[in-house]
């Protein structure tokens, strides 16, 4: 069944390999009495009909179509795995091995295991949005739980609350990680699988998005030798890879660097990096006073979470170390109120922020098929005010290049303020709004930097208007 234009249902998409696919120039679109009826744009369809029913161990149907839409189905249904050779990981050839394969070849970030009354389904987070990939008969569900969670060396007898764990994979020479979280619903457990990296080598500052006078602000507040560096947005804003490019930087023989983590994302040689352990009373408050005795020079905490991490982090400062770490709030200013919120006393904060860094990412437009178009006010989503020097935006429209989503890669946008003396007197005054000293400083702000990419087509309005509702 042929949901749109170009996407089939997943249970008929599931049917058939992205491999086989692509091989045989097939696309299932129903699956009658008869067999299962798919396109193609092979013309010997005698020969491919009786290869393609030893091949799927099913009666098969073909239905001639153009080159043109076989391939537009193709790409908006399956994705060619080019990262992954089919031997790099040793798995059986079984559903969930397969799965996992198949989602770490795409570059797919998470995993979504989701029963209901019905069925299940699994969608995969690519580019930071999900898209349903499969869907898994109910008698079925069980048993791929407990094998995830016998691999993850969870309690499969224990449904009722939620468990994590982690499964550790080998590709070739690169081996990653699968965080593995469980979660009692309704209808069953859901299982998400974040796929984790170790990879740190291809991380760099200077290819994460920052603008040049950005870089120079933010590596300005790396050299200071103490103080604290934080790194605020909302879960997968890209937090985590800019702090393990900035530590990346500062790995040198003559630093003696420690990190607190949950979890360990990459491994970085010549780092000393901790797990957080909770279970075994291995926290970010009693970890962080051993870090201190431990002759540190620079200290960097996955996230601050509460008043005693913050406080700890702020005494780490004060006593001659540089520590980077996260927060989540929406503004680089946001970050200071927050703490203050916290209970943390302003003339510390004042005293020992070297920079608030706001961060968000956003997907850019494919250049293979954006479109210019002229900007209609009764387009703009309600209450969206834009500049009136913006005359033009472009529109994702969906190729072959981009699996007809519009969409190819993010790209990470920053918010920098640096502390100055007269920031300093702002937030030792308690003073909320700085507005003005934003403006008179020339700070490029989230909203600043989203309205550029959109401006000279680098994304469209529809992607950064969740970052601009939150400046109306």
């Amino acid at each position: 069944m042929i949901l749109n234009e170009t996407q089939i249902a997943p249970a008929l998409r599931q049917r058939i390999s992205a491999e086989q696919a692509f091989h045989y120039r097939i696309v299932p679109i129903d699956h009658t009495d008869k067999g299962l009826l798919c396109k193609t744009d092979n013309t010997a369809l005698e020969s491919l009909m009786s290869e393609l029913e030893i091949v799927l161990d099913t009666p098969v149907l073909l239905e001639p179509c153009a080159e043109e839409e076989l391939q537009k189905l193709l790409t908006a249904n399956y994705r060619q795995q080019d990262t992954l050779r089919k031997d790099d990981l040793h798995y059986s050839t079984d559903f969930l091995e397969q799965l996992l394969t198949n989602a770490k070849g795409m570059g797919s970030s998470d995993i979504h295991f989701e029963p209901y009354e019905k069925r299940c389904r699994v969608r995969f987070r690519l580019d930071g949005k999900l898209i349903e990939q499969h869907s898994i008969a109910l008698e079925e569900y069980p048993t791929i739980v407990n094998k995830i969670k016998i691999k993850a060396d969870l309690d499969i007898s224990e449904k009722r609350l939620p468990q994590d764990g982690r499964i550790t994979l080998q590709a070739g020479t690169d081996e990653f990680d699968i965080r593995v979280s469980s979660l009692p619903t309704l209808h069953g457990e859901k299982l998400v699988l974040r796929i984790l990296s170790k990879d740190a080598t291809l991380i760099d500052l200077d290819g994460l998005g920052f603008s040049e006078d950005e870089l120079v602000l933010y590596r300005e507040g790396l050299r200071r030798p103490s103080g604290i560096i934080l790194i605020s947005g909302p879960t997968g804003s890209g937090k985590t890879t800019t702090l393990y490019a900035t530590l990346k930087e500062l790995n040198t023989a003559e630093e003696n660097i420690l990190t607190l983590e949950d979890p360990i994302e990459y491994t970085l040689e010549g780092i000393n990096q901790v797990q957080l352990k909770e279970s075994i009373g291995l926290d970010f408050a009693r970890t962080l006073k051993t870090f201190l005795r431990q002759d540190p020079n620079i200290i960097m905490i996955g996230e601050i979470r509460d008043v005693d991490t913050a406080n700890i982090a702020i005494r780490a400062a004060q006593t001659g170390h540089l520590v980077l770490s996260t927060i989540h709030t929406n503004s680089a200013w946001g970050t200071i109120s927050r703490l203050i919120d916290m209970g943390v006393p302003s003339f510390l904060i004042a005293s020992t922020l070297n920079s608030s860094i706001a961060q968000r990412l956003v997907r850019k437009l494919c250049p293979h098929c954006k479109r210019e178009n002229v900007l209609e006010p009764g387009e703009l989503p309600l209450g969206l005010n834009l500049p009136r020097t913006l005359k033009t935006h472009f529109k994702a429209v969906g190729c072959n290049a981009c699996h007809h989503t519009g969409y190819s890669g993010r790209k990470a946008i920053y918010e920098i303020l640096p502390m100055t003396k007269a920031l300093m007197g702002a937030i030792k005054n308690n003073q909320l709004h700085i507005d003005d000293y934003i403006k008179e400083r020339g700070i490029r702000t989230l909203r600043t930097n989203a309205l550029h990419l959109v401006a000279t087509g680098v994304t469209s309005i529809e992607e950064v208007y969740p970052l601009l509702s939150d400046t109306l």
